[in-house]
């Protein structure tokens, strides 16, 4: 339910990725925009995502650019006050044409409350969208805690306290919110990442993706170290020279700061014939490739971080019916249950064993498949968690 004035408008900032690519975020505004709330997007540009303003389903995008991705805590610095310096900018000029009634921060960085904070001296409501928690963040990329780490606390701090709600992606994060950030529990509201089953469509395989390999390990995300992408070649070096197994293609899809990297390691391990990495692509490419695999990984390390995060590429494998290998972290067991196998944490042998063990098992694998897809459908689709945004926003103007 919507306020019964004026509709109200809603300015979503998201700096991580460009939208409609950022698929969370397409989904929270298309959701509000369908029960009824007028929504505004200031996001970066991105490959296939140039065009600095676009009318999409009713929703206004506003892109700005920012210099190459960073990798370091300067490059980092640097991405994060430019695209400040161009949100704030864009805020002004949504601000004097059309007006708004909320600022929706979407982080990281959690330094756009600075945004949030100037406004609210206007009365404008500021809603905080936690999909990472930053300071566990800072210490899995860099293992420090020094100056930006403290400045990284703060900020979330500032949010906590200048949010009038907080949406948390697991429980996981509304504990945070509640105990480090001291919201009140009843202003936390869980909204999880459901995939959106009308745009992750089961479809025959694309065979010639293989390169005429028996078996077929996909994976789909960031490419950064913290996704542990190291772990997933470190294994698949072993099943190659230990196991003496030359009849599986690696297929990776999707971009980042570590691809490079990742490539020249792929390389030093000889491992070119059976590795390919797309980088970023289109729904379209993403699909193909993993409705080709016969299971799929995430790599992705035990750290604070990651232990407490719910990754979204666990709930589209799941909705594709593709049984799964990971390590045993806390939030991706939560969501994977039984559609996943669990390698011993950040030990890439066991990984690779756990990999062996499901590819050389069929029935297990389309059983795992099958309670994966049955979980999606049932309990953790977009149509179902999208009712809990829905609640924030009625909530927040004081209708339940």
């Amino acid at each position: 339910m919507v306020y019964a004035g004026k509709r109200k408008h809603v300015l979503i900032i998201v700096e991580n990725l460009p939208v409609p690519f950022d698929t969370r975020v397409w989904q929270e505004a298309t959701a509000l925009t369908e029960a009824g709330y007028k929504i505004s997007i200031i996001c970066p540009t991105g490959k296939g995502y140039e065009k600095k303003f676009e009318l999409l389903n009713n929703i206004t995008i506003y892109r700005h650019s920012l210099p190459k991705e960073g990798n370091r805590t300067l490059g980092y610095l640097i991405e994060y006050s430019a695209a400040l310096f161009w949100e704030f900018l864009l805020s002004l000029k949504i601000f004097f044409k059309e007006g708004f009634d909320v600022i929706h921060a979407c982080n990281p960085p959690d330094n756009i409350v600075l945004i949030g904070a100037f406004y609210k001296l206007f009365g404008k409501k500021f809603v905080f969208d936690h999909h990472d928690i930053n300071p566990e963040l800072y210490i899995a990329k860099f293992n420090k805690k020094d100056f930006f780490y403290k400045l990284l606390l703060l900020f979330e701090k500032l949010t906590f306290k200048f949010a009038d709600v907080s949406i948390a992606t697991n429980e996981s994060y509304k504990e945070i919110a509640v105990n480090r950030g001291k919201m009140p529990p009843d202003k936390v509201f869980v909204v999880r990442s459901g995939p959106d089953l009308n745009r992750l469509k089961i479809q025959p395989p694309n065979k010639t993706i293989k390169r005429n390999k028996k078996y077929m390990v996909g994976y789909v995300g960031v490419i950064g170290k913290q996704e542990g992408i190291d772990y997933l070649l470190e294994a698949a070096k072993y099943i190659k020279e230990v196991k003496a197994r030359n009849d599986i293609f690696f297929g990776i899809v999707g971009g980042g700061p570590y691809l490079e990297e990742a490539k020249r390691k792929c390389k030093d391990y000889g491992l070119d014939e059976i590795f390919e990495f797309t980088g970023r692509v289109s729904d379209e490419k993403m699909l193909e490739y993993l409705n080709t695999a016969d299971i799929c990984v995430n790599p992705d390390e035990y750290n604070e971080m990651n232990d407490k995060s719910t990754m979204n590429k666990i709930l589209e494998y799941m909705a594709l019916g593709k049984p799964i290998v990971q390590f045993d972290l806390k939030e991706g067991r939560y969501s994977a249950q039984e559609a996943s196998l669990y390698a011993q944490n950040n030990n890439s042998i066991d990984l690779a064993e756990k990999i062996l063990f499901l590819l050389d098992n069929k029935e297990l694998r389309e059983q795992m498949g099958e309670y994966g897809k049955n979980r999606i459908y049932q309990e953790l689709k977009w149509d179902k968690t999208k009712l809990n945004l829905i609640q924030v926003y009625d909530f927040l103007f004081c209708f339940s």
